[in-house]
């Protein structure tokens, strides 16, 4: 899988916390946090002890990997403003969030939680015209331009066969196309997702993390959409991202391309996992082979 200047993803330089932001190399991030605390009442859980500054790069996939509970899905809630920053500045593609309009900011950034839920008797269609909802105006009647946004999101998910199903009569995995579809027709330059391969088998997390990863940025002629996802397949992180966010109680602890960051030592300072990291043979990204005692000793 090539990135647009032609190099792997896995190529490139990781950077290690402590000596300044963990800043992503080229032109200037698509989004920027400094001095950043994240949490839920008293309780800080990104930021802990020292803020967090962090660069996402513009027009590439980033993949926020992590044990559960370092603070991803939290870092990603920030980011979306849907958990207010207790310190802290943020800005988005060269502009501070502060007093941004909501509607404004959902033409810029669009999110796919974790676990949505659709309302009773939502057909797919109806599910993804609720992405073109920021577009609209006062009166909300729908234009020539949603229903292409629309009819593009459906045929990219491979859902138009099944536009005028009920949501609760899908799978678990065509359930999470519909939502990733709703996404796409949103049309952002910006689009975050929240462990987006969730009830996939491998095949379709392979295939819609290429679909993801290929999503054009609707401001930019030529330019990718920038991304970021918090996933929790490390071979699958590896594979589609182009920069990898690397968390541990909290804190960003390496930030850079999958072929630096993903190493035997960081596994095991983030996830305690004793593992070999090889390169893929076709694609030259790093897979993941976890170890245990007994393959030591038998090896």
């Amino acid at each position: 899988m090539n990135t647009e200047s032609g190099e792997h993803p896995g190529a490139g330089t990781a950077d290690r916390t402590g000596t300044g932001p963990v800043a992503a190399e080229g032109p200037a991030p698509a989004i920027r946090l400094r001095g950043v605390t994240l949490g839920y009442g008293d309780r800080v859980v990104v930021g802990p002890g020292e803020p967090l500054d962090l660069d996402l790069p513009a027009g590439r996939t980033t993949a926020i990997i992590g044990a559960n509970g370092c603070g991803k899905s939290t870092l990603l809630r920030g980011l979306t403003r849907q958990l207010p920053l207790l310190t802290g500045t943020l800005e988005v593609l060269g502009r501070s969030v502060d007093r941004w309009p909501a509607r404004s900011y959902a033409r810029t950034v669009a999110l796919l939680p974790q676990s949505p839920v659709a309302p009773d008797g939502m057909t797919v269609e109806q599910l993804v015209d609720r992405g073109r909802h920021p577009h609209r105006g006062w009166f909300g009647a729908r234009t020539a331009a949603d229903t292409e946004a629309i009819a593009r999101a459906l045929e990219l998910t491979d859902l138009v066969d099944l536009a005028g199903t009920d949501v609760s009569e899908l799978s678990g995995g065509q359930r999470q196309r519909a939502w990733l579809a709703l996404v796409l027709a949103q049309q952002t330059p910006v689009v975050l997702l929240d462990e987006p391969t969730s009830y996939l088998d491998l095949s379709h997390q392979v295939e819609l993390m290429d679909l993801v990863r290929s999503l054009p940025d609707s401001t930019a002629a030529g330019r990718r959409a920038t991304v970021v996802a918090v996933l929790h397949e490390l071979n699958l992180a590896a594979r589609s991202a182009d920069h990898i966010v690397a968390m541990a109680g909290g804190q960003v602890v390496a930030a850079g391309p999958p072929g630096q960051v993903m190493t035997p030592a960081l596994l095991e300072e983030v996830y305690g996992l004793d593992a070999d990291v090889v390169p893929d043979p076709l694609l030259g990204h790093p897979v993941v082979l976890p170890r245990t005692p007994a393959d030591r000793l038998e090896g």
